[in-house]
């Protein structure tokens, strides 16, 4: 009778990475070390990602209101009149934080019952504003757009020489200068700058 061995001896070392067998299976690699047996799955080493970098917190958008000599001597050369007690001289700047859905900008009418989010109402009064005159919208981007909503005189963009187009947003950055009424011109500030 002949004597029956194991199909794996004693002392045998794994085909696949060499390690000593204590068994069928290599404790190293996962050799199945039986004959016909199917080769390893090999092991994945998980792929370096990257942690996300966080947000940076959205930028703050501030609207700040002021007065502006070159755009009411502007207004009045072109003919369109002077305002009421001509150019201020006493005028303290606004600011005021962009949020919400949309911000709108005139002068508060308690008869038309007519609140705006940016009130130029005064003191003193620019009656150049409509009570109405336009809205700050914001955008997809985290950025703002200015709309002129159908005022008497116009919104103007920085040094455009026409007014913007009624019922067309248009995209406002760090800087930009609105002008509306006879003296009245609104900054964009944006924190941090885009």
């Amino acid at each position: 009778m002949s004597k029956r061995t194991s199909p794996i001896p004693g002392l045998a070392k794994c085909p696949t990475c060499g390690t000593q067998l204590q068994g069928r299976f290599c404790e190293a690699c996962g050799t199945d070390t039986l004959p016909g047996a199917p080769p390893p799955v090999p092991v994945q080493q998980p792929a370096h990602v990257e942690p996300p970098k966080p947000e940076p917190p959205p930028a703050t958008w501030t609207a700040v209101v002021s007065v502006d000599r070159a755009h009411f001597d502007a207004v009045t050369a072109a003919g369109n009149g002077t305002a009421p007690g001509g150019f201020p001289a006493d005028w303290e700047e606004r600011r005021f934080e962009l949020h919400g859905n949309q911000v709108s900008i005139g002068r508060r009418s308690r008869t038309r019952n007519i609140k705006p989010d940016i009130d130029l109402a005064g003191p003193p009064e620019d009656y150049g504003v409509s009570h109405l005159h336009a809205v700050l919208v914001p955008r997809t981007d985290n950025t703002w757009s200015i709309v002129d909503v159908g005022s008497t005189n116009g919104t103007m963009l920085n040094d455009q020489p026409y007014p913007l187009a009624a019922n067309v947003p248009h995209p406002l950055r760090h800087g930009d200068r609105i002008y509306l009424g006879a003296w009245t011109v609104i900054t964009i500030e944006v924190d941090p700058p885009h």
